[in-house]
């Protein structure tokens, strides 16, 4: 296999890696290199020469990107400090949005049993770690939430896929081993295939942040 492999392919998608802020994909790679070359075998051996080094090449999202090795996390936890605290509630919302995407404000309260400020949304939104999707075909139009590449990238994840299931979730201790029979983690799902009671956003309502001001009051401070 090292014959096949092209030494300066090699570098240049190093390179590229490197000096990328956010994962690439293998098109987005193949796409400035010379015709021809074959990106597949050179992320391949990029990921085995750096697998024992301090960072390592990882997929994200379907992407690329290098990482710091798990083993030596510890060593930037100063360095890697969440700029943004996430409240209780946040961490709530992210994680229904996680699960039940496409889902909209209200969906998002009743699974909570309690109202959902609008500022908690915007910070999620201001986070890149959701999104707005599209508008339910439902009375009201609301919009539908979804989680985003930023937040898989974050959270180490290579597809929505690989959250924690019912299992995992009670292995953990984040689920009281009596829960009843009935109950179940839903299967996430990120596509970017709007669902069938979806209708896309219309030019200009991504940023519109006014826009998500529905109906409800608003949730009591914890």
């Amino acid at each position: 296999m090292a014959a096949e492999l092209d030494p300066e392919g090699l570098r240049m998608v190093e390179a590229l890696l490197f000096a990328s802020a956010d994962p690439l994909g293998a098109s987005e790679i193949a796409a400035r290199l010379p015709a021809g070359t074959n990106v597949t075998i050179l992320l391949a051996e990029l990921q085995r020469q750096y697998a024992a080094r301090g960072v390592n090449l990882v997929p994200v999202a379907g992407k690329w990107a290098f990482r710091t090795a798990p083993d030596l996390a510890y060593l930037l936890q100063r360095e890697a400090v969440e700029l943004r605290k996430l409240s209780r509630a946040a961490l709530e919302t992210l994680a229904i949005i996680a699960y039940h995407q496409p889902v909209t404000r209200a969906e998002i309260e009743e699974i909570r049993g309690v109202s959902t400020n609008k500022g908690t949304l915007d910070v999620l939104l201001e986070t890149g770690w959701i999104r707005m999707r599209g508008r339910r075909r439902t009375p009201g139009r609301p919009v539908t939430y979804g989680t985003t590449e930023g937040f898989l990238d974050h959270f180490g994840l290579e597809a929505i896929a690989d959250l924690p299931g019912l299992e995992e979730l009670k292995g953990a201790g984040l689920l009281d081993s009596a829960i009843p029979a009935s109950f179940h983690v839903p299967l996430p799902d990120d596509s970017e295939t709007l669902a069938p009671d979806e209708d896309p956003l219309e030019d200009g309502e991504l940023f519109d942040f006014e826009d998500l001001a529905a109906d409800g009051e608003e949730e009591p401070s914890r």
